[in-house]
Order: C-alpha cells, then structure tokens, then sequence
C-alpha cells in the first residue's frame, strides 16, 4: 500500500504514475497523506525485484509477475506489493509493463546490493526527510518520532505503520548499524578488483638470447641481477668515451669486492692495479 488513505487497485500500481494528494482541510472524512510512504518494508519490495529477475531478467507483464509470486494479478495484495516496489524505486511501470530500476538491477547483484539498498531507503520521500532532519542526531522516541511524521506530512491515523515500516526499512538497509536511535549511513566498501592475468610472453620475449642455443631455459628471461652488480654496470661509461686506466682499475677493484661480498667460495682477496702495458687487442685488429 501507499501513504495514503485510498485502496490500491493494479490500475493504480501500475499506472504512470503514483499520486499521493495533500490532505484537504475540506474533507475531514477522506484524511490522505501528503507524502510517500510505503506500509510494508524494504523486504517487500525485494521479493517482487527477486521474482522479476529470477524469472524474466530486467522485465515482465505483470500478470506473468503475479504468477511467479503466486499472487491473484487481481488482487489488493499483488498491487500493494508493486506500490512498495515502486516506492522504494526499485520497479517502474508503464503501458502494462512492469521493469525493474537501476537501482532493482544493482540490489539483486551482490557486489552493489548495500549501495543499492541505501539508495532505496534514500528513495522514499518521508525516509529521506526524516533522514535529513536527523542526520547526525539520535532518533526521538516512537511516539515522538510518529508525531514528527504527522508534521512532515502523514495521515495521524497512519503514523504508527509509517513508523514501523521505516524502521524495519531501516534495520535492512544497515541504517541502523550503530543503534536503533539514530540513523548513520552504512560505509559502502568496495570489492578488491580482480587480479589480473598475466599477459601470455610475445614473440618478442620467447626469443633466444644472443649467443644461445635454444637448449636449457630456452628463451626463459634472465635471473635479475644484484642490485650491487647492478649499480655497478649503471656506472660504466659509454663506449667511445676518455676513460682512464686509474679508473677502470678502480671500477675493477669496486667490482672485485663485491663479488667477494655476494658470492661464497672466495679463495682469497683480488686486488687490482693499473700498470702500463701495451694495450689490448681490439677486434678487427
């Protein structure tokens, strides 16, 4: 049912568009609420989301809809049952079909379902106002709360099931996580993404080193190097430059330790010194 004092017919909970009429000073007999609320909770609506999308996908007649819910799609109950749905935009119906929502497509998926149920909560117009008014506040006590209804628009003869729907809706939208007497909006946490694959070796990498054979590893890349060899080599000048012998000797001996450092089975120290002599064969020569 919807917060108003008129019956729900499927006409209606189908129709284009739910209408809730402010309540007339003039027609005490027919008191109507002048905002939206379900009489049923959250739960409710799930059940027509699950049996859409169990059933059909994204959309539906919605006399198929009252066949999977095992419902009459004449009935008072089926129609009310679409209104909550409604309500809390989770469907929405026009020219005989009943869809579901943007936010009745990410409730049933469970990586968006909490995010999803917020924003239902967050959908009912009196949920929402209440939620505003109280944000950061402790909830006042039902009679209160209920009376805090009627000022924001609901019918004083319906405050009590406003009040117990909302906060049924509450609880199963985890508004409630940090007491029944306030409402704290749920931190809506995000799934790690999946790691992804790694991408199969090009061409590129499979081939074979310069040199080798294509016997052993094959074209398995090399073991990285110790990062003392390779600070080492990183320090190397670039061919074709001045480099003196002093310092190759130097480079030489830096090398010499460090393989003494990394490396196990060292008979003894080597020790490297700059002499001259006559140069080294180059190729070609």
């Amino acid at each position: 049912m919807v917060g108003n004092n008129e019956p729900v017919t499927l006409a209606s909970a189908v129709g284009d568009q739910e209408q809730v009429v402010p309540k007339s000073s003039t027609d005490s007999s027919r008191e109507r609420s002048g905002i939206a609320f379900p009489y049923s909770d959250l739960s409710v609506g799930l059940q027509v989301v699950r049996a859409i999308h169990e059933h059909a996908g994204s959309s539906c007649a919605p006399d198929q809809l009252a066949a999977w819910m095992g419902q009459n799609v004449r009935s008072g109950a089926f129609a009310a049952k679409l209104s909550v749905a409604r309500i809390f935009g989770l469907i929405e119906t026009e020219r005989g079909v009943v869809r579901l929502t943007d936010i009745g497509r990410r409730i049933v998926d469970p990586s968006s379902e909490q995010a999803a149920r917020v924003d239902a909560f967050l959908k009912v117009p009196l949920y929402k106002a209440v939620y505003d008014k109280y944000r950061g506040y402790t909830l006042p006590p039902a009679a209160a709360l209920e009376r805090e209804m009627a000022a924001l628009g609901v019918s004083p003869k319906q405050t009590d099931k406003a009040r117990q729907a909302f906060e049924r809706s509450a609880e199963q939208s985890g508004f409630f996580a940090a007491g029944r007497d306030r409402l704290v909006m749920p931190a809506i946490g995000q799934r790690p993404e999946t790691k992804p694959l790694e991408e199969p070796p090009t061409p590129e990498d499979q081939r074979i080193p310069p040199g080798g054979n294509g016997s052993g590893s094959g074209g398995a890349k090399p073991p990285a190097l110790h990062p003392f060899v390779q600070g080492l080599l990183d320090t190397l000048p670039k061919p074709e430059t001045d480099w003196p012998s002093a310092d190759r000797a130097k480079w030489l001996q830096t090398a010499a330790n460090i393989f003494d450092l990394i490396y196990k089975g060292g008979d003894g120290g080597i020790i490297v010194q700059a002499a001259r002599a006559e140069r080294s064969p180059r190729p070609g020569d």
